[in-house]
């Protein structure tokens, strides 16, 4: 991946770092303000931008756009009840670049449900770290080809 010889901003040290010249930009909707978090320093950890984070639907309907993210992340449990399929047929129409992974809590019949809502892929909350990181690391090369 080319680096930028410009130097950016710097970082805790003092130092100047040099970032990817393409990061992969991630909005994150989830509505634990913990779980965000995690992800959030998981996904900077990866070399990832995130670009917006939403803790409710209707926010993540109004900012993931404008956003201009390759990857969303949203929590299953965020998605309206009535019609998990309908909500992701939205976020698709107006984020259509945009792939779409769905955060499960608990493995079961939620997994098919999130795939066959239209989601990309699905990851669960209750993998390790390394595994979650190694789905996002998945994900994310599947955007840059």
């Amino acid at each position: 991946m080319a680096e930028r010889e410009t130097p950016q901003s710097p970082d805790a040290t003092g130092e100047f770092v040099l970032y990817d010249e393409y990061m992969t930009r991630v909005y994150v909707a989830d509505t634990l303000t913990e779980e965000r978090s995690a992800l959030r320093l998981m996904l900077l950890d990866l070399n990832m931008e995130v670009v917006g984070e939403a803790a409710d639907w209707a926010t993540t309907l109004a900012q993931a756009p404008v956003s201009r993210t390759d990857m969303l992340l949203v929590d299953w449990d965020l998605l309206p009840r009535i019609s998990p399929t309908l909500a992701l047929d939205e976020l698709r129409r107006i984020c259509p670049a945009a792939l779409v992974i769905i955060l499960i809590s608990h493995l079961d019949a939620r997994q098919q449900a999130a795939l066959s809502s239209g989601a990309d892929a699905f990851i669960s909350k209750s993998e390790t770290p390394e595994r979650v990181a190694e789905r996002l690391r998945t994900v994310a090369a599947s955007v840059r080809t």
